[in-house]
């Protein structure tokens, strides 16, 4: 019985249709090197097969399932079974490679289809009876936490250059010991490689790995290889990421990526804004990596001021320059002032202005941008008071708001 199959009657109805008559099909990929190493079972699964587009489109029709074309030039198909999508891909062979991209053609070789993907850990299929097959030795790979190219490293490589952040990502998501040496080398030699991709890609792969279990030592590998600065536009503090990823750890709180791609990379508003365009950054993470390069909170404040500083900066920045400060001040992971810090940022619910337009009207004031200047004195003067509440205090504030 196949293990991936059970409890996925979607999943068992796709293979009963694409296996058989002629046609092999077979789960590859991630799914089964999870499975491999205890990770569990993985929500989406990727089926190769010799069928070619059509029959897949075909067979699902007869089955009752519904095939989308989602990457049709590719030789895949997304099969819908049970509510559930599985993407369905024909065997393939490359034929020509620029270092960005492939040309392909379909194939029936599961063994050339093994030898063109990137890792041995990657080429692992599981046919419908639930048995392993391993043409490249990647289940030894992967249960021995090795992160391996399949065949030459410098012709992997050479096919697509993003391989060479594919190669760190995955030693930092499933990598024991130390970096494979072939695999290492061949990624410094073609480091020149990385300037030819999309900046999409890039970003997509950087983002995982920022957040991987070993990212912190396998990013100051690729600094020692010379392989961030590529990246990043500039050096990076692998040191300063180390540190806050331990801090992270200890406050029980869940790996950020773009909170950790600061620490490594941002100490000015410039190096937010050449993140932006070198890794086509989102309009809202690059406005949180903007947010870093400022003043940071720190224990020294008295809790009336960090709150201040709090209500005045909103919960994400605060907490973003506070974990940073923490990590870049070498204190113990246990220093008391710190955790009380980062305890207020998480934690100390925001109060709200309670004063409105209305509050000044009543006093003579009409609206225009005298009212405006003393609504924004009187929410100043309500901040530095420590955010009373009480009528007195409030009408008091409005008092000399109005002046």
């Amino acid at each position: 019985m196949n293990p991936l199959v059970e409890g996925r009657p979607g999943l068992a109805r796709v293979l009963a249709a694409l296996d058989g008559a002629g046609e092999e099909a077979r789960i590859v990929g991630g799914a089964v090197r999870d499975w491999l190493i205890g990770r569990g079972l993985r929500a989406d699964i990727d089926i190769a097969t010799t069928a070619l587009p059509d029959e897949i489109t075909r067979r699902a029709h007869a089955a009752g399932l519904k095939p989308v074309p989602t990457g049709i030039e590719h030789g895949t198909i997304t099969v819908i079974a049970e509510g559930e999508p599985y993407e369905v891909t024909t065997l393939r062979e490359d034929v020509e490679t620029d270092g960005r991209r492939a040309r392909v053609v379909f194939g029936r070789s599961w063994e050339h289809d093994a030898q063109r993907r990137d890792f041995t850990m990657n080429a692992l299929y599981l046919t419908r009876t639930g048995e392993v097959v391993d043409l490249v030795g990647g289940v030894a790979d992967a249960k021995a936490g090795r992160v391996r190219f399949i065949g030459d490293a410098d012709t992997r490589i050479r096919e697509d250059y993003l391989r060479i952040l594919r190669l760190f990502r995955f030693h930092a998501s499933f990598g024991r010991g130390a970096l494979d040496a072939d695999a290492l080398a061949a990624a410094a030699r073609h480091r020149a490689g990385l300037d030819q991709l999309s900046r999409e890609r890039v970003r997509a792969e950087v983002m995982k790995l920022l957040v991987a279990p070993r990212a912190a030592e396998t990013l100051a590998q690729m600094q020692a290889a010379g392989l961030l600065a590529p990246v990043l536009g500039r050096e990076g503090e692998d040191t300063t990421f180390a540190r806050l990823a331990g801090v992270e750890a200890a406050l029980g709180l869940p790996p950020d990526a773009v909170r950790r791609l600061g620490a490594l990379a941002v100490r000015a508003p410039a190096d937010a804004e050449a993140l932006r365009e070198g890794l086509r950054l989102s309009n809202t993470e690059a406005a949180r990596l903007a947010a870093l390069a400022g003043p940071a909170p720190t224990p020294g404040m008295c809790e009336k001021g960090q709150k201040a500083f709090l209500y005045r900066m909103g919960r994400q920045a605060f907490q973003d320059r506070a974990l940073i400060a923490f990590a870049r001040s070498g204190a113990p992971l246990d220093d008391e002032g710190w955790r009380a810090l980062a305890a207020i940022a998480a934690g100390w619910p925001l109060p709200v202005f309670p004063l409105k337009a209305a509050d000044f009207l009543t006093r003579g004031m009409t609206p225009g941008p005298a009212l405006g200047a003393a609504l924004r004195r009187a929410e100043e003067a309500w901040v530095e008071a420590g955010f009373p509440s009480g009528e007195a205090a409030l009408a008091e504030i409005v008092t000399e708001a109005v002046g």
